[in-house]
C-alpha cells in the first residue's frame, strides 16, 4: 500500500510528518491520515510526493518494485 512506502521514504530521510506536510502545503493531520492509510492520497499529492522523494508514481502505488524515476 502507498502508505507503507511514503512512510518508509519519510523515515529514511529522518523527516517528521510535519516537515513533509509543510512541503505539501497541507496539515500534519491530513498527511498523517495518508501515511496511516485512513485517507486516500489525491493525485495532486501523489505527484508532489513522487517529486519530493525522487521516485515514480508506479512505485508509490506498488505497481513496480523499482523506486527509480522513469527516464524520459
Amino acid at each position: 500500500m502507498i502508505y507503507k512506502r511514503i512512510k518508509a521514504f519519510r523515515e529514511d530521510k529522518d523527516w517528521t510528518q510535519q516537515k513533509v506536510a509543510d512541503m505539501l502545503s497541507i496539515s500534519r493531520s491530513t498527511y498523517s491520515a495518508y501515511e496511516n492509510g485512513a485517507n486516500a492520497v489525491p493525485i495532486e499529492i501523489l505527484i508532489k510526493l513522487s517529486h519530493i522523494y525522487n521516485t515514480n508514481i508506479d512505485y508509490l502505488l506498488e505497481q513496480t518494485d523499482n523506486p527509480n524515476p522513469i527516464k524520459s
